[in-house]
């Protein structure tokens, strides 16, 4: 398929508005490629977005997330709600008619039309996938979904970041690994507003929740005083069980952040923390766009042969960018 050009955008982005799923797929892949197509397509969604509530799941490898989100997904879609999925997955090598590379539970909703499900990867975009996530959740807002669910693959840095941004984030452990040590280490105790304890029917479930509840109670997650304490819930996710508990526990949640201000606030540190990453990745690019230029060698040139020093050199660089 042919890569849409900027004038195609605007139309397609009408046809997503319209329900038609093709055309949001390509204004996806705009967004993962990144330059001009997904800015175009983010400035038309700015202005649609913000009426969706999004929800972070991560966790370790092979802890279930994708039957969890897919047992919860099934469970959303009994209330009859809108939704799209996305997957980050940062070393996925599929295109966008991936359906979360070989997780092949979730097509269960693939002939859905009230649920989208995209894998994202890196690809070109600039900034990666934590810019390219904040524009396709906008894009799915824009496009009328009302829950966008992101489901990371591992707890690296990146991972953590995205689920992180999330308005509800769910963590997901299992019993018998340690998970209270590697969630302290991951900094998924900082990001974790519920604990799933997933293949709770397996030996050490207990133990877990145990570890879990002291962790909390250390790091001062009292609950009171209209705090949040992470609520701790055991499921089974290839069975569908604990999913109407997991479910409320999500939306207490979102009850508790909008009947304060935390969400506001939370959405106000997400948009901060944007729009400072995408300053800082021009700033980078545009450094690097400086130093393969012929003013930079002639500069350097000069260094090397002491007749200017290199502060003097940067302020001189510094001094006659070229354009963009």
């Amino acid at each position: 398929m042919a890569t849409p050009s900027r004038s195609d955008i605007p139309a397609l982005y009408e046809a997503a508005r319209s329900g038609h799923r093709p055309s949001l797929a390509r204004l996806l892949s705009q967004i993962e490629r990144g330059a001009e197509g997904a800015r175009a397509t983010g400035a038309l969604a700015f202005p649609d977005a913000g009426g969706g509530y999004t929800l972070g799941i991560t966790g370790a490898p092979g802890a279930g997330k994708s039957t969890l989100t897919s047992a919860l997904v099934a469970r959303m879609r009994s209330d009859e709600l809108s939704i799209g999925v996305l997957a980050i997955d940062p070393s996925s090598p599929f295109t966008g008619g991936a359906i979360l590379g070989d997780r092949v539970r979730m097509q269960e909703h693939a002939l859905d039309e009230l649920v989208f499900i995209r894998s994202m990867a890196t690809r070109g975009h600039l900034g990666g996938l934590a810019l390219a996530t904040p524009e396709a959740v906008r894009l799915l807002e824009a496009t009328g979904r009302q829950w966008i669910v992101v489901e990371t693959v591992g707890v690296g840095q990146v991972e953590v970041e995205i689920a992180g941004a999330a308005d509800t984030t769910v963590v997901v452990v299992n019993p018998g690994w340690g998970d209270a040590v590697q969630a302290n280490k991951a900094g998924l105790m900082e990001i974790a507003d519920v604990f799933v304890i997933n293949k709770s029917d397996r030996a050490g479930a207990d133990d877990t929740r145990r570890d879990l509840e002291y962790m909390l109670d250390l790091s001062g997650h009292t609950g009171q005083e209209g705090g949040w304490r992470p609520e701790v819930v055991s499921t089974v996710a290839i069975d569908g069980q604990g999913m109407d508990e997991l479910w409320e526990a999500v939306q207490k949640h979102r009850t508790h952040l909008e009947s304060s201000s935390e969400l506001a606030e939370r959405r106000e540190r997400r948009a901060n923390d944007e729009l400072a990453k995408i300053v800082t990745e021009q700033l980078e690019d545009q450094a690097r766009r400086l130093q393969a230029s012929e003013e930079f060698q002639r500069l350097r040139d000069d260094i090397d042969h002491r007749v200017i020093d290199p502060w003097e050199a940067a302020s001189r660089l510094l001094g006659s960018r070229p354009a963009d």
